[in-house]
């Protein structure tokens, strides 16, 4: 009997304890709902009182708080008889309750200034910390890195006691120094500088900078400490500005090799100055804005692989207009630089006007796959377009294929042989005249690929081969006549070459420079990096 009324109370004090916690549990909940009073609060009233709301608000976050900071930010909030309401197209809403009503005449409309609204942007970005989407809550980070402010601090830290990413963790942490870095109390002040010292964020140089200004920080110790992370962070930025460096004179390079590509085939086989090699780059281009506008017209699902059919299209076209450019007008000219330059820049001139009659003298819009846009973040301050990696590789793919076309081929010996000795190979039964017609319209459509792949990058309009024709030459001439190595070589190093300079001297200065370079260059070594071998080579 004893121990029956022994279980008897122990089952009763587990059920007290039950009770007790889903009491808590539902007190907790009513504790975070927004209420009436806060809505209003942060709604109507001075700024500054509104603001204090919001904060207050945000230490206890609910979807209803989300939702009426959204209403704000989107004048769809009004107010009346002491109600906040979310006044749609379709539907009235309370914000407190979320419950749907009807919406009176009388309701008045919530002004916000632009400072309220920063607040309520940086509000929506504070709640987006605990969010389910990891992009969610990265791009929250990175915003409320640009507003820093002490007063957010109870939720950093709950976000950061909740988050499971380590990367986001550590990104939290640095969010969390940057807002006590303008604290009041100097001993968290000193903790916030030597934990942003491991950062590499542009933003934060900037608030470090901003705590180093004259007057700001007065006390030494916090301001030698400042002075330390300032000089990391720089360090590791500064890593970054050089890749980038890199990367874009990668990025020219590869366009100026991949431009040069076919010109250096036609100049070095056939020894003709084709002004128009720019005309039949900006054909490429043209041929590429011709197949996505017929992919957004009949095949609007698949457009994202338009350009998978334009390559193999801007090809064919601009071969087709070189060959019948060779056989109608150069093949008479062998022999005859000064008349082939004068002909092909006619030519080029009527290829420019051609354009402009049938798609007009503006620039037309060629758009990016949705796979080639956005970039790649590698570094904090280096982000890598997906449209330049892409043409990064395909001109390595071009190349590789133009050397497998002319080294391991029948149509790549008669070539070879027809450059190092037209007279021999004739005796040996090769037609040089055809030979000629498929090296130059070999050599027209890789200019219309790299017209394809410039269409990624920019405009496209009739005067974009003019850009080029003249980088392409002295991409041509410095690696050496008829050289596809030596044209890599040299396209890629003036790529870098040039950039790098840019940023010491300026874009026109660094062109000057380059130019004088390669004239001293030609001066001192006539046949380029790499000389043409044959026994007609010195000819």
């Amino acid at each position: 009997m004893i121990l029956k009324i022994r279980h008897s109370q122990a089952a009763i004090k587990q059920l007290r304890l039950l009770f007790a916690a889903i009491g808590l549990m539902f007190c907790s909940f009513a504790a975070q709902a927004l209420t009436q009073a806060q809505a209003l609060a942060i709604s109507v009233g001075e700024n500054d009182d509104r603001v204090a709301a919001l904060t207050q608000a945000l230490a206890t976050p609910d979807p209803a708080l989300s939702r009426l900071i959204d209403a704000l930010l989107d004048d769809t909030a009004k107010v009346v008889s002491g109600k906040v309401l979310i006044v749609t197209s379709d539907k009235t809403t309370d914000a407190a309750t979320g419950q749907e009503t009807t919406a009176p005449d009388n309701a008045e409309d919530i002004v916000n200034n632009n400072r309220l609204r920063r607040e309520l942007e940086s509000a929506k970005a504070a709640l987006g910390l605990f969010s389910d989407n990891v992009e969610t809550r990265t791009a929250a980070i990175t915003e409320l890195r640009a507003s820093a402010d002490e007063k957010k601090l109870p939720l950093i830290d709950r976000a950061l006691a909740q988050e499971s990413d380590v990367a986001l963790q550590a990104r939290l942490q640095q969010l969390r120094a940057a807002m006590l870095i303008a604290s009041s109390d100097r001993n968290k002040r000193l903790e916030a500088a030597t934990a942003l010292a491991s950062s590499s964020q542009p933003t934060v140089k900037s608030l470090l900078q901003g705590r180093l200004a004259a007057g700001v920080e007065t006390d030494p110790e916090v301001r030698a400490a400042l002075t330390t992370a300032l000089r990391n962070i720089e360090s590791r930025l500064a890593w970054g500005e050089r890749l980038g460096v890199v990367f874009s004179g990668l990025s020219l390079g590869s366009i100026l090799f991949l431009v040069a590509l076919g010109l250096a085939i036609c100049y070095g086989l056939m020894g003709v100055i084709n002004m128009a090699h720019g005309e039949l780059m900006m054909i490429g281009a043209y041929a590429t804005y011709v197949v996505q506008n017929a992919f957004r017209q009949h095949f609007p699902a698949a457009f994202d692989y338009y350009i998978l059919a334009a390559i193999p299209v801007a090809f064919a076209v601009s071969a087709l207009v070189g060959a019948a450019l060779e056989r109608t007008v150069i093949r008479w000219l062998y022999g005859r630089p000064l008349e082939t330059l004068l002909a092909t820049w006619g030519i080029s001139l009527m290829l420019i006007q051609l354009m402009r009659t049938i798609f007009g003298a503006q620039n037309v819009p060629v758009e990016n796959p949705s796979w080639l846009s956005g970039g790649w973040e590698v570094l904090s301050n280096l982000t890598l377009p997906y449209n330049r990696i892409a043409i990064v590789f395909f001109a390595f793919m071009v190349l590789i294929l133009v050397y497998v076309l002319i080294n391991k081929t029948r149509l790549g010996l008669f070539v070879r042989g027809v450059t190092q000795n037209r007279t021999m190979a004739s005796c040996m039964g090769v037609n040089t005249a055809r030979i000629d017609m498929y090296a130059f319209a070999l050599g027209s459509g890789i200019a219309g690929l790299a017209g394809c792949a410039l269409s990624q990058i920019g405009n496209v309009g009739p005067d974009l081969g003019q850009g080029y024709i003249v980088d392409s030459f002295m991409v041509v001439v410095l690696g050496g006549v008829g050289q596809l190595a030596g044209t890599v070589y040299a396209g890629l190093g003036l790529g870098v070459l040039n950039k790098l300079l840019e940023g010491w001297t300026g874009a026109v200065l660094a062109k000057i420079i380059v130019l004088v370079f390669i004239v001293v260059f030609i001066q001192r070594r006539p046949q380029g990096i790499f000389a043409l071998k044959g026994r007609s080579a010195e000819s």
